[in-house]
């Protein structure tokens, strides 16, 4: 099985990355999904998001879990049966899951020239420090990209915006960590920022 990494952040977090490399067949006999998660999975008309699917009940497996123990409420954020905090994630071929005593986000991401087409749709304070002659500059929005979609699952709020809400303190790619803000109704969340990039994709979570 390819579990790829697993990085632990804090002694209450751990993050596990699986890299899909096993067919829609090896992926599904081993694990029981629950009728309406298969009823789901049929229904899918790409291949790679049934596989994307299945990968993370195979990370869940490695966390201890089951398809039954994860449930979403009615904003579609994920939740444990014991309490835990859970994100989840999927992009082509890696899936990642984070699982904490606090409240966490997760975010994997293919890195792709067209990002900087949409850059001013979700940066705006960013534009500040982020060069597009840099070499890295790519890579670098793929990362605010990763760290405000963290944010939005980890907040899972209706109404909040990567462009008006979030912010991203300025980080280089070395340095792999950052501090990050939703600024909403008034109130200020801190978060701290960690990521890092591998075989072309980019994954970042964040935890207060």
């Amino acid at each position: 099985m390819p579990l790829y990494k697993t990085l632990t952040p804090n002694a209450q977090t751990t993050v596990k990355i699986w890299k899909i490399t096993e067919s829609y067949d090896e992926l599904i006999a081993p694990i029981t999904l629950k009728p309406q998660n298969m009823q789901r999975v049929l229904g899918m008309k790409s291949e790679l998001h049934q596989r994307g699917f299945l990968s993370v009940r195979h990370l869940l497996a490695e966390f201890g879990y089951t398809d039954n123990d994860l449930f979403y409420d009615e904003n579609g954020k994920p939740h444990l049966k014991d309490g835990k905090h859970i994100s989840i994630t999927h992009s082509f071929t890696f899936s990642g899951v984070v699982v904490s005593e606090d409240v966490v986000g997760i975010d994997i991401e293919k890195q792709r020239d067209k990002i900087g087409v949409i850059a001013h749709k979700f940066m705006d304070y960013e534009f500040e420090y982020l060069n597009k002659r840099d070499v890295d500059y790519i890579n670098k929005l793929t990362v605010v990209w990763c760290i405000k979609e963290s944010l939005y699952k980890l907040f899972a709020t209706p109404g909040l915006s990567f462009l008006k809400h979030t912010l991203v303190i300025p980080f280089t790619i070395e340095e792999a960590s950052t501090v990050s803000w939703i600024d909403y109704n008034d109130e200020k969340y801190r978060y701290q920022a960690e990521f890092l990039e591998f075989e072309g994709f980019t994954c970042a979570y964040v935890m207060p």
